[in-house]
């Protein structure tokens, strides 16, 4: 159990002191393990790496310390300014696990924001999906224009820069790309230690593909190099999250450890790491009523998280204490969980029958009792799926809900997709229901998938919301906090942003009977071996008449004949 003695006071509320002057590149790693209101376990690492260089000048960068050369090549040469990448396999179920640190939408998110010096965007981002195929063994080869859009509101930079010109934005999703060992390892070897030492030594891959929920993503932005923002540093941010689920894993009872989650312990940090930590959330443990954590440490750390403030158990891997006589460190949980419901989630399905029209439905959840707040959807369709927009309805507790905000770009068939963005004011306890009906276009023979019957990809709907806080949020971006809470920028006090994605859409399609054309080629080679064949044998073949050979009889008496010296019968 914690002791609340030795609590270390909220970073988040202290005045401004400026802290040291960093280091030219830093790296820092963290894991933060959380469980949930269901059961399972949500364990979230995350990376940091500042590269301290100025290649937007022009000047080229020849050394390469901590930040990965592979990368730093590549967006150096394609003039990157944002660079946002995620593969997911599963679904995050936020209604029983509530909400993600970093969201992502199943399957393969790609969003760029290139420097206002590239003159064609659209050649750049071509040529920079096929080299990031070959660096993450992905296929982000197969982004073209039929899946790529230009968002005009939902992705705003989230480093520094004022960068409103959504020309150098583009925008794309796979939400079919499977994810598997192939991704995952390219992705350890652009950390500093590799898989070798630190946290990344607890992923395992085995451990990792057989959970409920995996994403790993990479994030490049411009930040603040130190408290006054006088300069200005790169950052890359890698983060895995996974949740393990309570039944799937075979133990069958609620007690989780580090060995029993990645089949490996910690033994030492990064010796690259500035900072190497692990943090247990026992906000709802004050006095270990609902789960004994052990060992146990006596630091403490406060973070406002998702708009609400978060205690923490720290484990400092810097410190050789942690590790204790063992010199390994396995942490046990034995807990139950509460139940809780988010103040914000959202969900899609198609509806109608039939294989002409249909109808696709997005709720948005507003939990709050007593307050209001916007969202920005963005919906991407593909051209095969013909959107009616006049049939576009919004409601919220049964009456028409008007956005205040409409953009929307139609489709062109095998050129690019459907693009509708709007700004909805979500009332307080409520459902918003957002209808549209849709055509299906027949598409040519050549077109289909291999199993056409399994259906269609759709991908997920965006949902970027300014959620009430529960606590004074923090504006100022420069201060120390730990990683899991300072991705996304703060400007307001009074609330957080919030990014959800819905489920992806499996739409069937009109498909003809691609047996048809098996038929039909075996029948006519059976017509031709048969008809043709026959025919070129009679027109080719040459006749002779056969006389027929003598009896055994004969043949001897002409053998008699023959050495008589008389002619043969």
């Amino acid at each position: 159990m914690v002791k609340e003695a030795d609590h270390v006071p909220d970073t988040m509320q202290t005045p401004d002191v400026p802290p040291p002057t960093p280091a030219k590149d830093q790296f820092q790693e963290e894991l933060v393990i959380r469980p949930l209101h269901s059961g399972d376990i949500y364990a979230s690492f995350q990376f940091r790496t500042m590269w301290d260089t100025d290649f937007l000048r022009g000047s080229k960068v020849s050394h390469y310390r901590l930040f990965p050369k592979s990368l730093g090549q590549v967006i150096s040469k394609f003039s990157v300014r944002e660079l946002h990448i995620s593969f997911t396999q599963g679904y995050w179920r936020t209604m029983q696990w509530g909400q993600p640190f970093l969201p992502s939408p199943p399957g393969a998110e790609l969003w760029v924001w290139f420097q206002d010096t590239v003159t064609d965007v659209d050649g750049a981002w071509k040529e920079l999906t096929n080299v990031l195929s070959g660096i993450f063994c992905a296929s982000l080869n197969f982004i073209d224009s039929t899946n790529t859009v230009q968002p005009s509101a939902s992705f705003k930079p989230l480093g520094l820069g004022n960068v409103t010109d959504q020309r150098f934005l583009r925008y794309a999703v796979l939400p079919r790309e499977i994810v598997c060992t192939e991704n995952l390892t390219p992705w350890k070897k652009l950390l500093p230690c590799g898989s070798k030492a630190g946290l990344a030594v607890l992923m395992k891959s085995e451990k990792l593909f057989h959970s409920s929920f995996h994403s790993q993503a990479l994030h490049f932005r411009p930040v603040c190099q130190d408290w006054k923002c006088k300069s200005t540093v790169w950052e890359l941010r890698q983060t895995l999250n996974v949740v393990f689920d309570l039944h799937t894993s075979g133990q069958g009872k609620r007690e989780w450890s580090l060995f029993k989650m990645f089949s490996r312990t910690l033994t030492e940090a990064c010796p690259l790491a500035s900072s190497s930590k692990v943090y247990v959330d026992v906000t709802d443990n004050p006095q270990g009523e609902l789960f004994e954590l052990s060992p146990t440490t006596p630091l403490l750390s406060q973070a406002v998280v998702l708009g609400d403030r978060r205690t923490y158990s720290v484990y400092d891997l810097t410190n050789q204490a942690t590790f204790g006589q063992t010199r390994s460190l396995n942490m046990l949980l034995r807990w139950r969980a509460a139940e809780s419901a988010p103040p914000h989630h959202d969900a899609r399905y198609v509806a109608g029958y039939g294989l002409q029209t249909g109808e696709i439905h997005t709720l948005m959840y507003n939990n709050h009792p007593y307050r209001a707040f916007p969202v920005l959807l963005l919906d991407t369709v593909p051209w095969y799926l013909r959107l009616y927009i006049h049939t576009l309805t919004v409601t919220s507790k049964g009456r028409d809900n008007k956005p205040s905000y409409i953009h929307y770009q139609p489709s062109k068939d095998r050129l690019r997709p459907h693009l509708l963005e709007m700004l909805v004011q979500l009332p307080p306890n409520s459902v918003t229901e957002v209808t549209m009906q849709f055509e299906r276009a027949l598409l040519k023979w050549t077109e289909y998938t291999p199993d056409p019957n399994h259906g269609f990809y759709v991908g997920s709907s965006v949902i970027s919301a300014l959620v009430p806080s529960v606590v004074a949020m923090d504006t100022n971006s420069t201060r120390e906090c730990p990683l899991f809470s300072s991705f996304f920028p703060c400007k307001e006090e009074s609330s957080y942003f919030m990014r959800v994605y819905t489920e992806p859409l499996l739409v069937n399609l009109p498909t003809p009977d691609f047996s048809m054309p098996y038929n039909v080629i075996c029948l006519t080679c059976t017509v031709v071996a048969v008809g043709y064949g026959s025919l070129y044998n009679l027109l080719t073949r040459t006749f002779q008449v056969e006389e027929p050979s003598p009896g055994l009889a004969k043949r001897l008496a002409n053998i008699i004949r023959r050495l008589r010296g008389v002619p043969l019968l």
